[in-house]
């Protein structure tokens, strides 16, 4: 039980350094992650619901899961094949669509939250 619970503290260091890394190193989520804080702070703002909470928590750490995945992603391309190639950039291209089908469906999402606070 014991080596258990090590592992699992082990494995949240590596959870932490990869966050602090994402943050530090890749400006796409710091940007995502400053949208997401300016959330938080429109969210206690306007004091919204709290299934209206859930799903701003939920659809942003989709956006920022999506983002850490393009950058695995790319980082992989870019270890395998350093010079450009056209079906690397191919594979990047699709990567980045993704962030981007979870970004225009929670700015849609968000849109429906917030547009009574606003309007």
């Amino acid at each position: 039980m014991i080596e258990f619970i090590k592992g699992r503290i082990r494995s949240l260091y590596y959870v932490l350094v990869g966050v602090w890394y994402l943050i530090r190193k890749e400006p796409p989520i710091l940007v995502h992650t400053c949208v997401t804080l300016l959330l938080f702070f429109l969210g206690f703002y306007f004091d919204i619901s709290s299934t209206e909470w859930m799903i701003q928590i939920l659809v942003c750490g989709i956006v920022l899961t999506v983002e850490s995945l393009n950058t695995a992603i790319e980082k992989i391309c870019d270890f395998i094949h350093p010079e450009h190639h056209k079906t690397i950039g191919t594979i990047k291209d699709i990567s980045a669509g993704a962030v981007g089908f979870a970004v225009g469906a929670a700015t849609i999402v968000l849109g429906v939250i917030y547009y009574p606070y606003f309007f």
